[in-house]
């Protein structure tokens, strides 16, 4: 269904929500209205029963080209520097929850991925994009420097080297150079994409929602900690999770020593039999 803003839009299917980008003929640039459409959208999802993942993607040919030139950076910035502080707020606050969102998030990037469009890239746990996706960091092209993040983004994602030519030159790459940069987990054929993040979808809701939650968080907090400080968050998390879902973890424990009914190896626990 479309929100009250029509720049957005989601539905749910068999546990995922699909979470859309909804201005095709923008190719989806993130405009004022968009961004705070979007939080409400993220709102509205979060702790739903019947979501146990989200999933990111764009109506029509793009996922995002970024930030709308005219309604985020003309028309913003002519209301001052209020205007250009409350837009920031708004876009960089729906990619900051979505960072640290309590579901599982899946970027299915189907399209151009431009500029402002790395914020909520880098924002999912997980990417997967169409063969014939375009990324790019084209700031440079019309003046000023990677912002909302994008150059951190490329810094976190990409080898140095990598980071220094996509932000100076403005080159857009395909989705399967963006896979090899490591910009996404895995490119495919554009016919092949929804099938694919759908199985990935369906693993993630056969997980432990308490673990998956403390292990994203996990894996987003420890990059800037020293190897003791990450060891004592770690031991920490673990114990704030087994505050939330202690039977989770016994139970998983239980299938694999008592019933010997699965290999953590290979496979989750049957977390529909937890009590």
């Amino acid at each position: 269904m479309a929100n009250d803003h029509d720049t957005v839009a989601h539905d749910v299917q068999d546990g995922v929500a699909w979470l859309r980008f909804n201005r095709p003929e923008k190719r989806n640039a993130m405009s004022p209205t968009l961004n705070r459409a979007m939080m409400e959208a993220l709102d509205e999802l979060e702790f739903r029963d019947d979501v146990g993942v989200l999933v990111l993607t764009g109506e029509g040919s793009a996922w995002t080209a970024g930030m709308d030139l005219k309604e985020y950076f003309r028309e913003t910035e002519a209301q001052g520097l209020k205007g250009t502080r409350k837009a920031q707020r708004e876009s960089y606050g729906w990619w900051r929850r979505l960072r640290w969102y309590q579901k599982p998030t899946i970027a299915m990037v189907n399209g151009w991925c431009f500029g402002g469009g790395y914020g909520p890239l880098f924002a999912c746990d997980l990417a997967f994009c169409a063969d014939e996706a375009k990324f790019g960091l084209s700031e440079i092209n019309w003046g000023i420097l990677p912002g909302g993040g994008a150059t951190k983004v490329a810094v976190e994602l990409l080898p140095f080297r990598k980071a220094m030519y996509h932000a100076m030159l403005g080159e857009p790459i395909d989705g399967k150079t963006a896979a090899d940069w490591g910009l996404v987990n895995e490119s495919l054929p554009l016919a092949q994409l929804k099938e694919r993040v759908i199985q990935v979808a369906n693993i993630l809701l056969e997980k432990n929602p308490v673990a998956l939650k403390a292990t994203k968080d996990a894996v987003r907090r420890v990059g800037l900690m020293s190897y003791d400080d990450a060891e004592d968050y770690l031991v920490r998390a673990q114990e704030a999770a087994n505050s939330y879902d202690n039977a989770g973890r016994k139970e998983g424990i239980r299938q694999f020593i008592d019933e010997k009914s699965y290999k953590p190896g290979l496979g989750a626990y049957d977390k529909s039999r937890q009590g």
